[in-house]
């Protein structure tokens, strides 16, 4: 059997070298996709050649900054790109992405009302929403008995060595203005400085600064709290059910994470399609179910509710969280002050 497999192989790779073949490839127009990490069930880019007979070539970055030096530098010709709200309007600002043509992404209409209109992006001409959360408090139900309403359990002596901080400057330093009463988003020196001085104040507290690593420690139960974004919460809450989460009464950030078309594309009608593909209920439920974030797409609702994983406040985010949180801005030139603010914490002992 296998003697005769062999001979049809070659067979066959005979004819298509002497005959040439009908669906090469290299005919096939090509979609260069940025996204971060595994933010993508795998069997989407599939399901999307197959449908619009191309290649897709998917690469993955990890921060909007790095993501910003690839597009701003022209050193690739992406065609789809993934910026969060502020980096987006930053892109904007410096027309480094492309105005979409809406009539070419009529699943538009799939996505949440309340996500569209953003001020970094206010007629969404430039981004489609693609998921969505807050910034908030992972803890152990087991070992914080009081309630999680404040970011001030973060400063509270009782949890010393029991707090994972996120390693985000931003992030970070918008959890302290939150909690001594400001806007995420201020240009004020001085309560910069007040926000670097409360820092440095929780730092001996503190087991340290984390990112991806916090999810297995919060779910090993090495720290009974941690600053968390609302989808690695989800996982996390899968993973152990003593944790929960919550966004303090003092707000947090709401952000958004868009598709959008930067100057590079060679292929923006395709990239449009593609980007209405994303927007189309079953790959929406496909991506959101393997990323555990909370999907822009309004339809899934009924859906996810019957999954344990998700019903809950950390997916389906409730108005009166929205309510009370700020997207990120683009700080522009004022961005200086908060990264010289972020060294000196991290630099404090």
């Amino acid at each position: 059997m296998k003697k005769i497999s062999l001979l049809l192989a070659v067979v066959l790779l005979l004819s298509t070298m002497l005959f040439g073949c009908g669906d090469n490839s290299s005919d096939k127009p090509t979609l260069y996709v940025y996204n971060v990490g595994t933010y993508i069930d795998k069997s989407v880019n599939d399901m999307f050649e197959e449908e619009f007979d191309c290649n897709v070539v998917y690469e993955t970055y990890d921060s909007n900054e790095s993501m910003y030096l690839k597009v701003v530098n022209a050193t690739s010709d992406y065609d789809v790109i993934f910026p969060s709200d502020y980096m987006l309007e930053k892109m904007i600002k410096e027309e480094l992405v492309l105005p979409l043509n809406h009539e070419n992404i009529p699943n538009m209409a799939n996505i949440r009302e309340e996500l569209l209109g953003g001020s970094f992006d206010e007629n969404n001409t430039y981004g489609v929403p693609y998921f969505y959360g807050t910034v908030g408090i992972l803890y152990n139900t087991q070992t914080v008995k009081e309630p999680v309403d404040s970011w001030g359990i973060l400063w509270d002596e009782k949890y010393a060595d029991d707090i994972l901080m996120y390693d985000s400057q931003r992030d970070s330093l918008g959890i302290a203005l939150k909690y001594l009463g400001y806007s995420m988003n201020t240009r004020n020196k001085d309560e910069v400085l007040k926000a670097q001085a409360a820092l440095i104040q929780q730092k001996p507290m503190i087991v340290g600064y984390f990112t991806d690593s916090v999810m297995d420690m919060m779910i090993g139960e090495e720290a009974s709290l941690a600053v968390v974004y609302s989808g690695d919460a989800v996982y996390c809450m899968s993973e152990n059910e003593n944790l929960a989460y919550a966004v303090p009464k003092e707000g947090s950030n709401v952000w958004i994470d868009c598709m959008a078309i930067p100057k590079t594309s060679k292929q923006k009608e395709l990239a449009e399609a593609y980007i209405n593909f994303m927007c189309r209920d079953d790959i929406a439920m496909l991506n959101t179910q393997e990323v555990m974030y909370s999907s822009a797409n309004k339809n899934l609702e009924a859906d996810l509710r019957e999954e344990d994983w998700s019903d809950n406040d950390a997916y389906f985010v409730p108005q009166e969280v929205l309510d009370r949180c700020e997207f990120f801005n683009d700080l522009g030139d004022f961005l200086p002050v908060f990264a010289e603010a972020w060294e000196t914490v991290k630099a404090s002992k």
